[in-house]
């Protein structure tokens, strides 16, 4: 794959993985036409190396303060049959909000819901969620810098709020498969989706150690399930019924075989059934970005190497001044009173502190 030279992002057609044009006529395309084509891009040196050991290094600070033997760390799973009973009976999960909580891999776990004795915490995480952009300085200065800003409104999104941010370990020789979904599923808006993905790899992602896989076009279709707050539990008080369920939306969709699954024939080294499914591995560097429509079908295998493949990961939707609702449905509500971070609202203050400045300099 080129190398994009440092500090100047290059965006990836889907096939070759080679660093398209920049926008501009010519037959050159804009990054919104691509974006809009193909449902996702991958933007080559989005960050730089400097930022990517920071927010690594954070993570790591962040972990050697968490006490494991105070916390129910819940296993995180994406498969469709043992998600609901994690994540979908879990106050841990839904708490975590506007939080950091951490969330073990499948098997770190005993049977009192705390990590094994004898395992290392550093190495047994699945995951860190869900409001590290909200609470932590580190990730807060990236989730929040021009460059996201900047990137999310040439994509044509005009009141950007952020609910969700996650760091992805994907564990050496031990990080889980991530299974076939659409991000709009489980961070969903009315009237229409508007989920916009922002994954950021901080180390190498290659075919050996899991990198992400999308389906070019896939966001043409329609938001197929709903994860939802199950009303037996909240609003009919019966404590023994899952917290969330889901919900199908798109029972005729040929992608339905894999949704919360694998497509027949992953399996490495060939995952051979994943090509002929229309899906492109989208291998990166530590700085390069994929960004993901809410509802492209996308997925990522175990990592089985023994290298690193971390990641940080934001989720942003419209916001209010677009005529677009959060869903009261969706597991992840923030406290009553409290709202989303607006990238809308900190860019028109960035705008006007230069305004200022610029007065007083005049």
């Amino acid at each position: 794959m080129a190398a994009a030279a440092a500090g100047t992002p290059q965006r990836c057609g889907p096939t070759t993985g080679e660093p398209l044009a920049a926008g501009g006529g010519g037959g050159e395309t804009s990054l919104k036409a691509d974006f809009e084509r193909d449902g996702y891009l991958l933007i080559k040196g989005f960050a730089s190396a400097a930022e990517c050991s920071a927010m690594k290094d954070r993570m790591q600070e962040l972990i050697g303060k968490w006490d494991p033997d105070k916390t129910l760390a819940p296993v995180f799973v994406t498969d469709e049959g043992q998600q609901l009973t994690n994540q979908g009976s879990s106050d841990y999960f839904l708490d975590s909000a506007d939080r950091i909580h951490f969330f073990l891999e499948k098997d770190a776990a005993g049977d009192d819901g705390k990590l094994k004795p004898g395992l290392e915490k550093a190495r047994s995480l699945n995951k860190v969620g869900h409001g590290l952009h909200v609470v932590d300085e580190v990730f807060k200065r990236y989730s929040h810098s021009d460059k996201v800003t900047n990137l999310v409104a040439e994509l044509g999104w005009l009141d950007p709020v952020l609910p969700q941010s996650m760091y992805i370990f994907k564990q050496p020789m031990i990080g889980g498969e991530v299974t076939s979904h659409q991000d709009s599923s489980f961070l969903y808006t009315t009237p229409r989706p508007t989920c916009l993905g922002l994954w950021l790899s901080l180390d190498e992602a290659t075919l050996e150690n899991g990198c992400l896989w999308a389906r070019p076009g896939s966001h043409l279709e329609p938001v197929r399930r709903l994860f939802v707050r199950n009303p037996k539990h909240f609003t009919e008080r019966n404590t023994s019924a899952p917290q969330m369920v889901f919900e199908p939306l798109d029972a005729d969709n040929k992608a339905n075989e894999w949704e919360g699954k694998m497509p027949a024939g992953w399996q490495p080294p060939t995952s051979r059934g994943l090509y002929e499914r229309g899906f492109k591995p989208l291998e990166c560097e530590p700085g390069d970005l994929v960004v993901i429509h809410g509802q492209v079908d996308h997925l990522s295998l175990a990592n089985t190497s023994p290298k690193h493949r971390e990641t940080f990961q934001l989720h942003l939707v419209e916001g209010p001044a677009r005529g677009v609702t959060w869903s009261d449905r969706n597991w992840l509500q923030y406290p009553a009173g409290k709202s989303f971070p607006s990238l809308r609202a900190e860019r028109l203050q960035e705008q006007e502190r230069k305004r200022k400045a610029s007065a007083l300099e005049g």
